[in-house]
């Protein structure tokens, strides 16, 4: 009798969470360049999800944005500055998770091995290229400012990573700032040189930003979501080779790329606390300055704190007004 009430209870348990699974909707994940379907996959964090991820590609951050502003996809991840053009287009959208990248080969101006240039002063009058409104665009604007030069000081080349490559071997450009995987190529395949790191000037988060519906109607599978990620940055930080190695098989690059940006790089689980979201309104009050955004935009409205808590994080969080941290570092 004890045999079959505990079979019976084991079979109305397995039933409950089969059901569970099938009326949780699929979330749906925009991934640039595989890098979260990637992450996850090499982590062991797509075993036993109660729910169906359906990832969608991305070649930029750009598109990315235009389709978590349309609703066409759930929640996807964003650097700084895309983050702070997405809101400024009117998206709803919330970050629910921040994840800080600390490593040699994060964003970084760079130049040719030979090139006389030696600090961020020397690019007055010279040709950087870059994307506009990414994150190498903003640390090239933050490097001037700190060199006691403006942007117009310098000629932007608008250019996406593959072809602003191909500008900085050919001379058609002075100087690239970029990001990884980029940074770690031109090191290593080209022998580029770091005129600039952006460690002091950028804060080197990636922020993984949901739609207001997705947080309504989708909170079970958002919480779970983060949790996966937080645990995959944390596997990283333990098995870099096993990670460069899940990339090279995605990206095509040698091993060695991905393998010296991978053990060089600390990923950590941030909190959305006040000084995060003063430190986004400041790059929001920069690109108004700049006059790369047309009108002031209020970050304070694009984070969601209470993903804090099922992150193990702070849950509490005083709200910032738009006008927060308008004096900036020149």
């Amino acid at each position: 009798m004890f045999l079959r009430s505990l079979l019976a209870t084991l079979i109305v348990g397995t039933l409950s969470v089969a059901t569970q699974a099938a009326e949780l909707a699929p979330l749906k994940v925009a991934n640039q360049k595989s890098s979260y379907k990637l992450l996850l996959e090499a982590a062991g964090e797509l075993k036993d999800v109660p729910y169906r991820i359906e990832f969608s590609e991305f070649a930029a951050a750009a598109p990315l944005g235009e389709a978590l502003n349309a609703g066409a996809v759930d929640v996807g991840g964003l650097g700084d500055a895309p983050y702070v053009f997405a809101l400024g287009a009117g998206a709803p959208l919330k970050v629910i998770s921040i994840t800080h990248a600390d490593g040699r080969f994060s964003t970084s101006i760079l130049v040719p091995k030979d090139s006389p240039l030696q600090t961020a002063a020397d690019l007055k009058g010279k040709r950087v290229v870059t994307n506009r409104g990414s994150i190498g665009h903003f640390l090239v604007i933050k490097a001037l400012r700190d060199a006691g030069l403006k942007s117009s000081d310098v000629t932007f080349v608008n250019l996406l990573p593959t072809d602003a490559r191909s500008a900085l071997e050919s001379g058609n450009a002075d100087a690239w700032s970029t990001w990884d995987p980029y940074t770690t190529i031109a090191i290593t395949q080209n022998g580029a040189r770091i005129l600039r790191k952006g460690d002091d000037l950028l804060t080197n988060h990636l922020y993984t930003a949901a739609t207001a519906q997705a947080i309504r109607d989708k909170r079970v599978q958002l919480d779970d979501f983060v949790q996966r990620l937080d645990r995959a940055w944390a596997w990283v930080n333990q098995h870099p080779r096993e990670y460069a190695q899940a990339q090279a098989r995605v990206t095509g690059l040698p091993l060695e790329v991905h393998l010296a940006s991978a053990e060089s790089t600390d990923f950590e689980k941030v909190a959305i606390t006040a000084p995060v979201i003063a430190n986004l309104q400041q790059t929001a009050n920069i690109y108004l300055e700049e006059g790369i955004l047309n009108r002031p935009v209020d970050v304070s409205q694009g984070f969601d704190a209470t993903f804090n808590a099922v992150r193990g994080l702070a849950t509490q969080v005083a709200a910032i007004p738009a006008t927060a941290s308008e004096e900036h570092p020149q």
